[in-house]
């Protein structure tokens, strides 16, 4: 009688811990999970956020904090941190369920629209300040009035002289390979992403 209770015993225990076993479902998103988080490190996206963002991407359902907390076992700090920074990027809204005071989260599903959200932050934190940096150093150099007059009056250019105007050439070609990879950002980046797609649907065509 003891022999068979222990049995039943050490079936049931090994039932519950089947039960609590992710299934393959579970295992690939805690996967998706990790490898977008990694990814989100090359991109300058802070890892708690990118796994806040992938969880949110890959479930493609709503979650609120709680849940978010409990499935990445992340503190209520990073969780509203993550979250706050994936509103401002326009990568997750909010929703609200009737009769439910908790805020709800849901990621973007769009990939088109996601990586436009995602080019337009890393532009502006990466590629706008360090074209100011560079306008700068470029009107550092610029030639006075008088030293414009000088140049006139000599007809030529002094050592000196030529080295700041080929520093300068290198400057404005930096600005200006910017300036071209932002004119066709602004058509990769437009709210319509229609034409990206088709021009996209051409080439794995054509090839």
């Amino acid at each position: 009688m003891a022999q068979r209770a222990a049995t039943h015993y050490a079936s049931f225990n090994m039932a519950a811990t089947r039960s609590r076993q992710p299934g393959p479902l579970q295992s690939a998103q805690d996967r998706f999970v990790d490898v977008w988080s990694r990814m989100g490190d090359s991109w300058g996206i802070p890892r708690t956020m990118a796994r806040v963002h992938a969880l949110l991407f890959v479930t493609g359902e709503a979650h609120c904090s709680d849940e978010i907390m409990k499935r990445l076992a992340i503190s209520r700090g990073n969780a509203s941190m993550s979250l706050r920074g994936l509103l401002e990027w326009g990568l997750v809204r909010r929703e609200h369920r009737r009769g439910d005071r908790k805020e709800y989260f849901l990621a973007e599903q769009d990939v088109w629209k996601v990586f436009r959200a995602i080019a337009e932050q890393r532009k502006r934190r990466e590629i706008d300040p360090l074209v100011r940096e560079l306008e700068e150093i470029r009107r550092s150099t610029e030639p006075s009035a008088n030293e414009e007059h000088a140049r006139g009056t000599r007809g030529r250019l002094d050592a000196q002289t030529a080295a700041i105007a080929r520093h300068q050439q290198r400057i404005d070609d930096l600005v200006g390979f910017f300036q071209l990879i932002e004119a066709i950002s602004k058509r990769v980046l437009e709210p319509d992403a229609s034409r990206l797609r088709a021009a996209a649907q051409m080439l794995e065509t054509a090839s």
